[in-house]
């Protein structure tokens, strides 16, 4: 799981992306859709038309890093509000990345029986 400080704030896409897309494009996404500052240190969460896949974006003092997740099966259960981009709190972004939905948990993965 990552670690994130405090001072950091969340920021989702309130619409899928194209997730080909890495360094080069998705700041410019960020500054575009989003209307913030990809190097402000921020995090910018965004995925995919399937939501089986996100990526998220952050300037990290020398360069962008990016961090991703890809379900094996199953698809993420994104929070939906009015509001692009719309901020998440740590618990939100945490139960996000895990598949929890509030009252409820769905698991994504099954290990196979071995023989």
């Amino acid at each position: 799981m990552l670690s994130i400080p405090g001072s950091v704030r969340i920021y989702l896409c309130q619409e899928a992306i194209d997730l080909r897309k890495s360094f080069n494009l998705l700041p410019g996404v960020v500054r575009q859709l989003m209307h913030g500052d990809p190097l402000s240190g921020h995090m910018f969460v965004f995925y995919n038309r399937t939501k089986t896949l996100i990526k998220i974006i952050y300037w990290d003092r020398d360069g962008y890093a990016i961090w991703s997740k890809r379900l094996a099966c199953e698809t993420f259960r994104i929070p939906r509000d009015m509001t692009n981009p719309r901020s998440l709190d740590l618990r939100e972004f945490h139960a996000m990345l895990l598949g929890i939905v509030p009252k409820r948990y769905f698991k994504r993965y099954k290990l196979p029986e071995k023989d």
